[in-house]
């Protein structure tokens, strides 16, 4: 009779499992001995970096991750990050170790006295079986939820004694991952958008996750609608070449009202449109204006200010929208006006993404986290090819670079960009080491102020004229990269830009360039 580890390992292969992501502790050794040949072991060096990585790969995927964390002092460094791929809807299986079953009661060394409490509420469903034989079963079902809509983590604390107790082979089920919607819902949605005299389409990263790339552009153009950026979206809906694409929400009420207040049907697809950073005031939404919000998330759904609200997926959703009523004729849409070029006297981070837009090598994926740059990326670096924008849903620092590394294992065969600013570097700069050990395709861009501007500015939205602890003088990125394995160049003038990113992009493996901005 194969024991618990066999039978885990049985079901992880046969759910295509077979990258542990991890930082080793010991109560979790026994998982790993004598680990298959078909099984690889991505080193982490702490474990919100750990989780970073796993995020990347499972959004690259498009498959559950396997995260392996130490007890209850792991699972706590790795806490923001499981935050972030809730946020991203990334579904992910996180196994932690526990102490053994036979001293539980005794309070030992390193246990988690409520395992599956700690990581809530950002898991969709937390576990440590009852009995050692069901962890593997525990395992499949933790696949199955992660993969569910709305995906999202699943937990499982497993006791560093179960390994090695019998356990009979696991049956896993099939089980269905979408959610087409309700008919008959959809179908009103679809009459509203017809029968609209100048409709809008707000896209959320929804879109991306489901794959509705292709079929929201042919609603947009079927229906002369112009295409907003839900606030916050950490996926790339829709080309923003096109003509019909609007720009991007600005995350505050008054300013999502007058983006669209021209419009007498708004249609929300894939994510929240009113997702504020600040307090403000009036209605959420323009007074008389019908809106639709489709998301494959009841819990957004529940809150969403709508008039009709539907749970599905998105492309299924796109293509009942699709077949409905053809469409009154309508005024084409006047394109949206090119941003200015920049300074090329001055090297801000205009200046960079405007050549990081020129340069970029065909089919590179940018995985961003750089707040304050956000901004100006949005006005420089287009981005008009589906699955090559990644950003953090969550706010929280520390997982761009991780999901970087990530994300170059989940698609070898593209270049990846990490655009990151001084501060959220620092917050995973060990991540740098795995990049360099495995090799991988990555250029990481530190855009670096020497200061965490997004705060300075909120300072001067609370009337602060200075801001303590935002100071970052005196960090060398250059030297904190060839440290761990990686070759680096600095770049302090404008005329510099162009030549640092040819070398970048000409490298095989990972590369930083550090670009000192004003």
């Amino acid at each position: 009779m194969p024991n618990v580890q066999t039978a885990t390992l049985a079901v992880l292969r046969a759910l295509r499992m077979t990258t542990i992501f991890g930082n080793p502790g010991s109560t979790e050794l026994p998982l790993l001995r004598d680990l298959p040949a078909d099984f690889r072991y991505i080193l982490g060096l702490q474990e919100s970096v750990v989780l970073g990585m796993a995020d990347g790969y499972a959004q690259g995927t498009g498959r559950a991750a396997l995260v392996n964390l130490h007890a209850t002092a792991g699972t706590g460094h790795a806490l923001g990050n499981l935050f972030t791929a809730w946020k991203n809807q990334t579904p992910l299986v996180v196994t932690a170790g526990q102490q053994a079953r036979s001293i539980l009661p005794f309070e030992p060394f390193l246990f988690a006295e409520q395992a599956t409490e700690f990581p809530r509420p950002f898991v969709k469903w937390a576990i440590e079986p009852a009995r050692a034989e069901d962890v593997p079963a525990a395992i499949a079902r933790a696949y199955i939820v992660a993969m569910q809509p709305p995906r999202g983590p699943t937990f499982v604390s497993i006791p560093v004694d179960d390994w090695d107790r019998p356990c009979e082979p696991v049956h896993i089920p099939q089980a269905g991952a979408t959610n087409p919607g309700d008919p008959a819902l959809l179908a009103q949605a679809a009459q509203v958008l017809a029968r609209a005299r100048q409709p809008v389409l707000v896209v959320g990263a929804g879109v991306a996750r489901d794959g509705g790339w292709t079929r929201v552009i042919a609603l947009a153009e079927r229906h002369q609608a112009p295409v907003w950026v839900a606030p916050f979206s950490a996926r790339c809906s829709f080309p923003e070449d096109h003509p019909l694409f609007a720009g991007f929400l600005d995350p505050r009420r008054e300013a999502i009202v007058a983006a669209l207040t021209p419009h007498d049907v708004i249609v929300a697809l894939g994510g929240p449109l009113s997702l504020y950073h600040v307090e403000g005031d009036g209605p959420h939404l323009p007074p008389g204006a019908t809106t639709v919000f489709i998301a494959d998330n009841p819990a957004q759904v529940s809150w969403a200010p709508c008039d009709l609200a539907v749970v599905a997926d998105a492309d299924h959703a796109l293509a009942a929208l699709l077949v409905g009523p053809e469409p009154a004729p309508r005024t084409a849409i006047a394109p949206r006006a090119a941003a200015a070029a920049p300074d090329r006297a001055i090297l801000t981070d205009r200046l960079v993404f405007d050549h990081l837009a020129a340069l970029r090598p065909a089919g590179s994926i940018v995985v961003e986290e750089a707040p304050t740059a956000r901004g100006p990326m949005h006005d420089h670096l287009p981005i008009t090819v589906p699955d090559t924008f990644y950003t953090c849903a969550s706010g929280g620092l520390g997982h761009g670079l991780p999901a970087s590394v990530g994300m170059a294992l989940a698609r070898p065969d593209r270049r990846v960009i990490a655009v990151l600013g001084d501060g959220s570097a620092m917050y995973a700069i060990q991540g740098l080491w795995s990049a360099g050990q495995l090799g991988l395709p990555i250029s990481f861009i530190i855009l670096n102020n020497r200061r965490y501007e997004a705060l300075r500015g909120f300072g001067r939205l609370f009337g602060m004229h200075s801001v303590a602890g935002t100071d970052l003088s005196g960090i060398d990125f250059c030297g904190l990269a060839t440290a761990q394995g990686i070759p680096a160049q600095k770049v302090g003038e404008p005329d510099g830009v162009g030549p640092a990113l040819r070398w970048s992009f000409a490298q095989t493996g990972p590369t930083l360039v550090e670009m000192m901005i004003v």
